[in-house]
């Protein structure tokens, strides 16, 4: 398993980061990308007066989804013909009539635009998930963050319980985790769903079948009369807190022993279904079926053959231990991911 940042490292990183976010909601009419294609504007109508931010690639990319824009001509626009682009987009965005949330980010360098969404966005930030589950491990004995991180994107926690664990088959121990992920800018819900913990490799696998995820779906938000940051009245307050004790309770069911059970047992199915037919061509499927580039399609073939079992659940591990080569966190825990939806595929190909 990849191990990330240490723990204080990403609280840290967090804490800075809530220090530097401003999130707005306006109405369309009010904002506009300027001819360079860069710089995204939001006009304040009743000071006579405009933010103007820079902008990232996921900006863009929700920005073309939102006004139907196909990401390849977008892409192209934005290279070579940026004027084209804005005048695109502006045009879109004077036709709405609706108001969208923009979240941005000081870097340092100037405030940027990191997320274009809907205003019905719930912002269920990083920092709240994590000051909501760590105390529930704190001081337990036993239990351990193992990895975590914050990407540009995501936030991850993997926790793992060293008190609970089986033999998927003999000498070949796993102990039960659970992992926690957030999206502050539009590209998931809050995850929370089991980890498997393999000793003999230190391997991690995510299960997604016992999981749960939360949209950031809420009321629309609201602006201030001569502004556009946002508040929070008490009725958002209230929802907010009973979902933060929603994801305490499903946190815990992860990684109680009874879920756990079940997850080992799926283990233990995928065992005795063997891989039939050439190596190769059951690695060439995989990576088909999954979206595998070719380098880690053959990290997970010289994987297997040197672990020798040539079963779903070999194969999954396969992937799992070529989860750590990935240059990206995100990416090793899709692998992560990945490897559970092999080992419980109804068969072999």
């Amino acid at each position: 398993m990849k191990q990330g940042r240490p723990l204080p490292e990403v609280l840290t990183e967090l804490q800075r980061q809530n220090s530097m976010k401003r999130d707005y909601i306006a109405p369309a009419s009010a904002l506009r990308l300027s001819d360079d294609g860069e710089t995204f504007l939001m006009d304040h109508v009743s000071v006579k007066d405009s933010e103007s931010l820079g902008t990232t690639d996921l900006f863009h990319r929700q920005v073309g989804a939102a006004h139907g824009i196909p990401a390849k001509y977008y892409d192209v626009m934005r290279a070579s013909k940026p004027e084209l682009l804005a005048t695109n987009v502006n045009s879109w965005l004077s036709d709405r009539d609706q108001s969208y949330m923009v979240r941005s980010m000081d870097y340092g360098y100037g405030r940027v635009a990191r997320a274009f969404l809907s205003d019905r966005y719930r912002s269920i930030d990083n920092m709240e998930i994590a000051t909501a589950i760590l105390p529930l491990f704190a001081g337990q004995e036993g239990m351990e963050v193992v990895s975590s991180e914050v990407t540009e994107n995501r936030l991850y926690l993997k926790i793992v319980n060293h008190r609970l664990e089986a033999e998927v088959v003999p000498g070949d121990l796993v102990q039960a985790g659970v992992i926690i992920s957030n999206s502050e800018v539009g590209l998931g819900a809050v995850s929370v769903q089991p980890l498997v913990y393999r000793l003999v490799c230190i391997n991690g696998m995510v299960v997604n079948d016992f999981g749960e995820r939360r949209a950031h779906v809420g009321r629309a938000a609201k602006a201030l009369e001569d502004s556009f940051n946002i508040y929070s009245d008490e009725t958002i307050e209230a929802e907010d807190k009973a979902f933060m004790l929603k994801l305490r309770d499903t946190t815990l069911a992860a990684i109680e022993e009874a879920r756990f059970t079940q997850v080992v047992g799926r283990l233990q199915v995928a065992t005795t279904a063997r891989i039939t037919g050439r190596v190769q061509d059951v690695i060439e499927l995989t990576g088909k079926a999954f979206d595998l580039n070719q380098n880690e399609q053959d990290g997970i073939l010289n994987y297997l053959i040197a672990g020798g079992d040539l079963s779903l659940y070999g194969l999954s591990n396969a992937i799992t231990r070529a989860s750590q080569d990935a240059d990206s966190y995100e990416r090793v825990t899709a692998l992560e991911s990945i490897g559970w939806q092999v080992a419980t595929m109804p068969a072999a190909q």
